[in-house]
This record gives structure tokens, sequence and C-alpha cells, in this order.
């Protein structure tokens, strides 16, 4: 009887071995999730809770991550979107029991800093700007120059308050005392945020809520962050050198690349690199 041979490409030894061994464990996965930009804002790929959502799912489910790595970026913004997106992330945290550790760029401030807190741990370069644990509010006023104008503002309202701190409007005492209230009332928030989250690793002896910021080592020494350390190696220093990495962002919406939402997206570049500005950036 004639010999078949079947002529083919030898499999090598670690070939073979993948395939006899199915199961090999792999290396653990850290997922990073980028939060780069001011929060809250109008513009195509803005941080806020309902774009971030189905992004952090992803994160913390997909692939069984032994960590969550946040990359932050931001100058701060709306403080429901802070509190909405810091309380999904400690949610999913809880639920798949996974660690998140936060690593701050050029600046975690305000709202910026608010998500930092949602972290288990929060690690950033000695040039990077911390803290503004405050809240402002900033208008306008154009009343004087539409008198000069010669323009009559007329406002209507049911209700004493509906008009309050109208920006065409002279500027009422009233106004400014219950604005300052709410204020008051959301920095108090924020305050109690951060408490909760860093706990006994603040300082203090220091007042941290005056909206000051500080640079990475000097924020490390009061408790606001837990030292100096960069993504890659602080992973690879927990989980190994061979710590693999699956990164997540926030994606522009396909119409905006064409110039749809132009006009739109374009105020919020400027606002966004206002917000970025007071920090010198």
């Amino acid at each position: 009887m004639p010999r078949v041979l079947f002529v083919g490409r030898a499999r090598s030894t670690s070939a073979a071995m993948t395939l006899a061994l199915p199961f090999k464990k792999k290396p653990p996965l850290v997922a990073v999730v980028r939060l780069s930009g001011a929060i809250g804002l109008a513009g195509r790929g803005a941080l806020n809770d309902t774009t971030l959502a189905p992004m952090l799912e992803r994160a913390f489910r997909k692939g069984k991550p032994a960590a969550v790595a946040l990359e932050i970026n931001s100058p701060g913004g709306s403080p429901v979107q802070s509190s909405l997106i810091g309380a999904r992330i400690r949610r999913l945290a809880a639920e798949h029991k996974v660690p998140v550790y936060a690593f701050v760029e050029d600046v975690a401030a305000s709202g910026g800093y608010w998500l930092a807190c949602a972290a288990d741990e929060i690690w950033a370069d000695d040039s990077s700007v911390l803290g503004s644990i405050g809240v402002i509010s900033a208008s306008f006023g154009a009343h004087v120059f539409l008198a000069r104008q010669g323009f009559e503002r007329r406002v209507h309202t049911a209700g004493k308050s509906k008009s309050m701190l109208d920006p065409f409007s002279p500027e009422k005492k009233e106004d400014v005392t219950r604005l300052k209230g709410l204020l008051g009332d959301i920095h108090q928030n924020f305050i109690s945020h951060v408490k909760e989250r860093r706990g006994d690793r603040l300082d203090a002896t220091e007042d941290l809520f005056t909206g000051e910021v500080w640079l990475g080592a000097r924020a490390r020494d009061l408790g606001l962050i837990d030292g100096i350390a960069h993504l890659k190696p602080k992973m690879q220093e927990r989980f190994g050198d061979k710590v693999r990495f699956r990164r997540y962002g926030v994606r522009r919406p396909f119409w905006s690349r064409f110039g749809v939402h132009l006009a739109e997206d374009a105020l919020a570049g400027i606002e966004e690199r206002a917000a970025f500005a007071r920090f010198g950036l």
C-alpha cells in the first residue's frame, strides 16, 4: 500500500503548547478610561454621564479587568454631571469588585478632582494641578449698555424670583444672597464627597476647601493624592510587567466629523479653553 505523505509547515513548540493548553491563564488586564475635557458642556464628545455610561460599563465588564485606571485631564464643569459620573464609577466598582486608580495629567481641578476622588487611589505628575475644591458662578451685566443704546428691558413673571440674576437687569442684593446660598450648598456637597473618599489621608490641619490649587508634590503632602506616579509603570508595579491595557475614550459622533454641529462644537471649545486657561494651561 503506498504511503500517504502530508506536507506542511511544522508547528513550533510554543504554538503546540498554546493549542494543548487552551485555558492558559492570561496576564492581568487593566481597562484605561480617558476622561479629558470640561465636564457637562454641550459640544460633541463632552464629558457627561449619558455619553460616558456605555463606555464605563464596557470598561468594568469586558475581559474581567483586574483594575480600571482613569486618565484624568479636566478643569471641571457641571457639579451635577461630575457627581453622576463619579457615582456611576463607584457603583460599577462595587458591582464588579474592581479597584479604581486615577492618574492625573495636566489638571484635575474642581469637577475634575471630583472625578479623581471616585478612584480608590489618586496618582499625579509632579507638575499636575489639583484641587480647586470650590464652586463658581459667572455671568455678566448688560443693563447699562442697553440703556445707553436706548433699549428698554421688559420682563413679566409669575413668582418674584423667576427672573433672578437676569443679566439685562440691574443686580439685586436679594438675588445675590440666594445665589450664594445655592453655591454654599453645592460646595458643602463637594466637601462631603472629598472627605468621604479621601478620609484620614487628608491633612486635617489645613483648610483644603477654599478653592485653592496645588501642584503634585504639595497635593501629596496634603493627602489630596496618594503619590507621584504615571499610569504604565504604576500598573506594572501592581500587576506585573506583562500587564495588558485596553483603552476606552469618548468618540466624536460620525456626523460631527463632517461639520454638523460645527458652531456648537466651536462654542464649547472656546468655553473649554477658557476653563483650562484658569489654571495657566
